[in-house]
């Protein structure tokens, strides 16, 4: 809490604080750690108020994002709450990242994917021992769309918290009953009398926070729900943003790595011809790559690329052969785990008239926009690291063990990230920047080349799904089995990371949403592990982009077997899941959804995920190169109480336009363990000119928020691959999706 109140002895006691109108929000008094003072540094002419806030005496509001800014608008979202409830204005807001501190532990992720690797949800006392275990060791996580999730409370109680000083520091100016006043605007108001913040600060720190917190009530003057402008925009816009490619210190080299497949070793390179290169300066020899320090970034590549690194290359290494084969061996074998059980499933999935379907993913890039990069500087004893990360206290731990420091002499400041929900949680790049500034001793610098990056990616894993469902009465589903096979793509990387031992290890996140959200009596889950060859990775929505394509193209394909149009049957499904039914039919009538006849175009999926509900309507079309292009595409979203409407349009839109590219960019080839593709444009994706028109409907809700970030992406690819069953009767069950293919 405010820094005065902490050393004052603040009531730990739950604060039942009325919410306003339409906010219906108690603030998590009792959820603050007490235990852990603010770290966060307050500058010349800057008043510390608490872990999240500082106020400038030239009026600026300073909110410290304890998340990482990747795009998904939590830099605007997250101060947005804060400001909201303090009264500023948003012209004077300004955002900075927050250090490492167990104040900003994701208590909600942690949970969340304790409850995925665990046999079964934990108890209440095992979530809070889970959540004990991340604060104390500061695990601060960007991911599984959690951002609002997790501290809206936390950012709501911080800005009440400095409102309530504030306006007793006004209070004693005007000898007036501080609970009288209000804020607006940046001022703190009594009828026509105000003063500034600016003007309160320094006193407002003096004081003692009261017992009972209030949070601000009415609908006038507020910023939550309104379409603010973002706050990362201009400068990203302009060029002034910072991401860690841009930091420039003194006497820094810039260096650019290659690597070999998975499990290779460097045999040899041409020293001569990469110090021929004008400008390259240090060849760093390693078993698994090879690094180029330079005196600038083109001159480290090209000496690469003149060194002409060879790797051994292991016997038995993956191809999309081997691939396929490996997960068919899977889903036939034994040795799968019971997920999800619900009903008397191996009774009626015993009986003749059960209707199968198998259906396929292929692996799938990241290819982010940003390459993975660190800027790392030691002095003395000390080392310095600039990185986009999702996770900056996991990336310390790697920049440490990868040279010996300790942990508590690394220094983290995490940049802007640009792009890649996932792959910035990997720590590569940080571990071979760190080792060349150790043996250096000067700054480096370290941008892994587009080929590197594409090389050595972890893409979304391959996997397989057997469905089996049987009809109930008047065309509803009796049960449902999925047996789906994928590589332990969550377990291994938190072992990466070294993780796992904060999680558990019997790893169920690879393949989170599988359970329909249907009305089905009997409904089994199980999972297979599957050892295809290739190190797998995150990729934006994680398994709900593949569990959703298996479910939602199933129930099309069940609809139609039961001679019932799709959103109909869908509909008589959905009747213990209304947020769900309202977005399908939302999406449905904005789309002008035409029953799905053959020769139609159209398609629908649904799915629930974050906490969020949506629906998407897609219209295609066959081009000349037998390619699918999606004319148009309408969703309809209910991700509950709205923070900024706009960043969910963008981020649904988004997420769109990433499930399009996913559903139908090329295949991504292998051979001997890595991707062949060199180039962004090798791997097919979509592109500006065809992009489809999108349109996005947002539901009004007072449920408490839900994520946005990765929810446009599940139900793109199903609706895309139903939409194209209708267009032309063949039904294709393996992404990406290609009519000439002959893959169904």
């Amino acid at each position: 809490m405010a820094q005065a109140g902490k050393k004052r002895g603040v009531s730990r006691r739950t604060l039942l604080a009325g919410g306003g109108a339409g906010i219906g929000l108690l603030v998590a008094w009792q959820l603050w750690p007490r235990s852990y003072g603010p770290n966060l540094h307050a500058g010349d002419g800057e008043v510390l108020f608490n872990a999240f806030l500082k106020i400038g005496l030239d009026g600026r509001v300073i909110v410290a994002v304890p998340q990482a800014e990747i795009g998904q608008g939590v830099y605007t979202s997250l101060p947005q709450i804060l400001a909201d409830e303090l009264g500023a204005d948003w012209r004077t807001v300004a955002v900075e990242p927050a250090p490492l501190s167990p104040l900003y532990a994701n208590q909600l992720l942690v949970g969340e994917l304790a409850d995925s690797v665990l046999p079964r949800p934990l108890d209440g006392a095992g979530r809070w021992a889970m959540r004990e275990h991340a604060t104390r060791s500061a695990l601060m996580l960007t991911g599984g769309s959690t951002s609002i999730r997790a501290f809206e409370p936390r950012l709501r109680e911080a800005g009440a918290a400095a409102r309530a000083l504030l306006s007793m520091a006004a209070a004693a100016r005007w000898g007036a009953n501080w609970e009288d006043l209000d804020t607006q605007s940046g001022f703190v108001v009594r009828g026509e009398d105000r003063i500034a913040f600016a003007d309160l600060a320094e006193a407002a720190a003096g004081h003692t926070l009261p017992e009972h917190l209030p949070v601000r009530g009415g609908l006038d003057n507020r910023l939550v729900g309104q379409p603010l402008p973002r706050i990362d925009l201009p400068a990203k816009v302009d060029g002034t943003a910072r991401f860690a490619a841009d930091i420039r210190l003194p006497n820094m080299v810039y260096a650019a790595v290659a690597s070999g497949p998975p499990g290779s070793r460097l045999l040899r390179l041409d020293r001569d011809a990469g110090a021929a290169v004008p400008g390259a300066m240090a060849v760093f020899r390693n078993p698994a790559w090879v690094g180029v320090a330079a005196g600038n970034w083109w001159a480290a590549a090209q000496a690469l690329r003149a060194m002409a690194p060879q790797f051994s290359v292991p016997a038995g290494l993956a191809t999309n052969r081997s691939i396929d084969q490996a997960l068919a061996a899977a889903i036939a074998g034994e040795g799968a785990t019971s997920v999800f059980d619900q009903g008397d499933h191996e009774t009626q999935l015993a009986a003749n008239d059960v209707i199968r379907g198998d259906y396929a993913v292929g692996l799938a890039p990241n290819a982010p926009m940003e390459t993975l990069c660190a800027t790392v500087r030691v002095v003395g004893d000390r080392m310095e690291l600039w990185a986009p990360t999702q996770a900056p206290g996991l990336a310390r731990a790697a920049a440490a063990r990868a040279t010996g420091f300790p942990e508590g002499h690394v220094t983290v400041y995490p940049t802007l990230v640009g792009s890649g929900y996932g792959r910035k949680l990997e720590t590569d790049a940080i571990e071979q920047a760190a080792i060349m500034a150790v043996h250096l001793r000067r700054p480096v610098q370290l941008v892994w080349p587009r080929v590197t990056e594409i090389r050595k990616d972890r893409p979304r894993p391959a996997a397989r799904a057997a469905l089996a469902a049987r009809f109930g009465n008047g065309g509803t589903i009796a049960a449902w089995k999925a047996r789906i096979a994928v590589p332990r793509t969550a377990e291994r990387l938190l072992d990466r990371l070294r993780a796992g031992g904060l999680l558990g290890g019997n790893d169920m996140a690879d393949v989170a949403g599988a359970i329909p959200p249907y009305g089905i009596p009997a409904v089994s889950i199980e999972r297979v592990a599957a050892e295809i060859g290739v190190e797998t990775g995150l990729w934006r929505s994680a398994a709900h982009s593949y569990t959703c394509f298996f479910t939602e193209c199933f129930i099309d394909e069940l609809a139609r077997r039961a001679d019932i149009e799709p959103l109909s049957f869908r509909m008589q499904l959905l009747g213990a899941n209304p947020r769900l039914a309202q977005v399908l039919s939302q999406a449905a009538t904005l789309g002008g959804w035409d029953g799905g006849p053959p020769g139609s175009g159209m398609g629908l999926a649904a799915h629930s995920a974050f906490g969020s509900h949506v629906a998407t309507l897609v219209e295609i079309e066959i081009g000349a190169d037998q390619r699918v292009r999606v004319l148009r595409a309408v969703a309809a979203v209910d991700c509950g109480r709205v923070i900024n409407p706009e960043i969910v349009r963008q981020q649904i839109e988004g997420g769109i336009i990433y499930g399009i590219s996913g559903a139908t960019g090329r295949p991504l080839a292998i051979d001997r363990g890595l991707p062949t593709a060199s180039g962004i444009a090798e791997l097919g994706l979509l592109i500006l000119a065809d992009s489809p028109e999108v349109t996005v409907e947002i539901m009004p809700s007072e449920e408490e928020p839900g994520g946005v970030t990765e929810l446009g992406v599940p139900s793109v690819a199903p609706a895309i691959a139903n939409a194209l069953s209708s267009l032309t009767g063949q039904r294709l069950r393996t992404l990406p999706l290609f009519v000439g293919s002959g893959r169904r």
